[in-house]
């Protein structure tokens, strides 16, 4: 029986390219670009394979357009995209493999720039943290400076590496070790390294890794990996919801990769910023009427690492129009807006979370009253801390939590 299914033509080839230029392209990738009509690539790489590319050379786009138009727009012919190193690894591969069907791509990669740095380390790749800072802020880093990590970060030109260094140095891990590895791959690679609190390297090349060995002191600002940071690591007026209790909060809002949070009535931003620190990929809206709070929460975002967080300046229920579905809701302690509730749980998507703090008669009330309506766990959290009477010890009581946690039907 025959199989007169015609396969799909591979119309796109993505190659990637190392600084070593054509010495690093085996035979199959120099066939492929002679064989292409297009060459889309930035001028450097261009430059390497114009000896025996035939097809017409077309520079990136400035701005760089995320959406590939104008590769999908020759969707059928012979195109060739040339990218760094593995284009898989933050590179325009993953963008065009969320445009065009695998089976039209013909993929021919490159050791990545982290994989060589790692090799002229001697770091296993499984035991390091890697992260990308090209065109993104450099707070980033700062979740994953934990004692004696090892780290490998992309950066975006000759500057970064001193700036991560001032960075470093801020945060009491001036001891670090840093290692600036240039032009990896090609005629002019070149390491230098550096303490954090002494770096002085000049001239460095805007194609470099940096490899960062933490070494801390005591007084180093390291978050640490669980949930319910301690206070003092948030700037804030009183507003925020304790270290215990935050712990608790987010233990019931359950955290899952990727998913959005709506923090309402957000104060100092902690858990927000305590959600994104769960993965890279989750969110944050954060709500604050106040604009004082308001522009302390980005602060605070950025002094945990997680910049990207959003801050809504405005109040409940009207500031939540037009936002993005939220997969969870957290609702502080001191409201009593029936409407701010009931515009949270119409909002939330089917099986999301929604968690809400009451510290005040008036919001415990409102939330009885939706536990005996809709169910959910009803909880009561009360914590206690030592601290001196007289010459001796007493407990002194906080203020008692409800907490009110469903999950959406």
């Amino acid at each position: 029986m025959s199989n007169n299914k015609q396969p799909t033509l591979q119309w796109l080839t993505i190659i990637g390219i190392g600084e070593d230029g054509l010495a690093g392209l085996g035979d199959e990738a120099k066939q492929q670009i002679a064989k292409a009509e297009i060459i889309f690539g930035g001028k450097r790489h261009l430059a390497l394979v114009a000896p025996f590319a035939k097809g017409e050379p077309r520079r990136w786009p400035v701005p760089f357009d995320a959406e590939m138009r104008d590769v999908l727009a020759l969707a059928g012919r012979r195109v060739c995209v040339l990218a760094s190193g593995d284009p898989f690894f933050h590179g325009v591969g993953a963008t065009l493999a969320r445009k065009v069907k695998l089976q039209e791509m013909h993929v021919i990669p490159a050791p990545s720039a982290v994989s060589l740095a790692a090799a002229r380390l001697g770091w296993a790749l499984q035991d390091i943290e890697t992260i990308s800072l090209h065109g993104r802020p450099l707070d980033l880093i700062r979740p994953l400076l934990q004692p004696n990590a090892r780290i490998l970060a992309l950066t975006s030109d000759g500057d970064a590496p001193a700036a991560i260094a001032r960075l470093l140095a801020e945060l009491d891990f001036g001891a670090s070790r840093l290692t600036v590895l240039e032009a990896l791959g090609g005629p002019n690679e070149i390491q230098r390294s550096a303490r954090a609190d002494a770096f002085a390297l000049e001239n460095i090349n805007p194609l470099n890794v940096l490899a960062i060995e933490i070494d801390s002191n005591p007084q180093a600002r390291v978050l640490p990996l669980t949930s319910g940071l301690a206070d003092h690591l948030f700037d804030h007026d009183g507003q925020i919801t304790k270290r215990e209790i935050r712990a608790v909060t987010l233990s019931a809002l359950a955290p899952r990769r990727g998913e959005l949070l709506w923090d309402i009535g957000a104060g100092s931003g902690s858990i927000g910023i305590e959600w994104m620190l769960a993965h890279p990929a989750m969110r944050t809206i954060a709500i604050e009427a106040d604009a004082t709070r308001a522009a302390r929460i980005g602060r605070n975002a950025a002094a945990c690492g997680v910049p990207g967080l959003v801050v809504v300046e405005g109040s409940a229920p009207k500031a939540l129009t037009r936002l993005d579905t939220p997969d969870a809701i957290f609702i502080g302690g001191g409201g009593s807006d029936t409407g701010v509730l009931n515009a949270a749980i119409k909002a939330l998507r089917g099986g999301g979370r929604l968690v809400a703090n009451a510290v005040t008669l008036e919001m415990e009330a409102l939330l009885l009253a939706q536990h005996i309506k809709l169910g959910g766990d009803l909880t009561r959290i009360a914590i206690s801390r030592a601290s001196p009477v007289g010459s001796m010890q007493a407990w002194r009581p906080a203020m008692p939590v409800t907490q009110w946690a469903w999950v959406k039907p």
